[in-house]
This record gives C-alpha cells, sequence and structure tokens, in this order.
C-alpha cells in the first residue's frame, strides 16, 4: 500500500503543476492583451477620443496630482495657441510668449513624453522671441492622432 502511494504522488502533483501552469499561462494572456488593448482617452469635454494604430497615451505614466497639473496646462495650451501649421511629419501649434512662457510648454513636454512616448517635441522660440511654437512629430500616421487629440479643425 505504501509504494502505491508512492506512485501515485508524483501524478498528483504533476497534476497540481500542470494546473498552476495553466493558470499562469492563463493570467499572462489576460496580461497581454491588456497591454495590446487600445485604452480610450477623454478630449477636454470629457467624451472619449478616438485613437490611430499604435499611438496611445499609457494612463498610468503619471500620478494624479501630475495627471491633474498636465490637464491644466492642456487646457491653456489649446485655448491660447494662436495658429496651427501643418508640417510634413506633424503640426505645428503657435502661441505668444507673453500668454504662454517657455516654461509652461517644458513642463507640458515633459509629462506628456511620459505618456506617449511615440511623440517627437521640438520647442522653438522664432521672430525675436515674439513667437513660441510647440511642433509635435511622430511616426506615419501621427497626424490623424494628432488631429483627433489635439482638436485640429478639418480644413
Amino acid at each position: 500500500m505504501n509504494n502505491e502511494n508512492e506512485k501515485f504522488t508524483p501524478t498528483w502533483k504533476l497534476s497540481l503543476l500542470g494546473a498552476a501552469l495553466a493558470l499562469l499561462m492563463a493570467g499572462t494572456g489576460a496580461v497581454r492583451m491588456q497591454a495590446q488593448a487600445v485604452p480610450k482617452k477623454m478630449n477636454a469635454e470629457g467624451q472619449p477620443m478616438t485613437t490611430q494604430n499604435k499611438f496611445y497615451c499609457n494612463r498610468n505614466a503619471l500620478n494624479p496630482t501630475e495627471r491633474a497639473h498636465h490637464k491644466q496646462l492642456t487646457d491653456k495650451l489649446l485655448a491660447t495657441r494662436t495658429n496651427i501649421v501643418e508640417t510634413e511629419k506633424g503640426y505645428e501649434f503657435q502661441f505668444s510668449p507673453s500668454t504662454v512662457s517657455i516654461a509652461e510648454l517644458a513642463d507640458w513636454v515633459a509629462a506628456e513624453g511620459k505618456c506617449c512616448e511615440f511623440f517627437d517635441f521640438h520647442i522653438d522660440l522664432e521672430r525675436q522671441g515674439t513667437l513660441l511654437c510647440l511642433r509635435l512629430t511622430g511616426e506615419e500616421g501621427i497626424k490623424a492622432f494628432i488631429r483627433a487629440e489635439f482638436q485640429v479643425p478639418a480644413k
């Protein structure tokens, strides 16, 4: 009888190991599926915004305090831009330095770069300090994302 228990013990251990492995694989698959899902982002009015292809924000990149500050800056930038220029690889948003400072743009870029790593950012001070520009560029397809996310009016 003692020998029979020894025969069944390894089978029982293998079954338990198999079940644990199956749970681990199922959990990993769920995490992988979640990471591939494109999260919905809300615009300034709280409406869901569309995302394109691989361009989406990592909503966990900023803590709640940082996110609130970033939203405040985003709202200010959207409200105070003086012009939008389409470029070959993206868009340039223009501001008056009397309304938006270089420090505010740099602060916004630092936060946006954490959650949207696919952007290339360019800040320029032009026309003898009378024009402040923020250019967003990136890989192919980025323009559609920028139009949706930053409320770029259709031509």
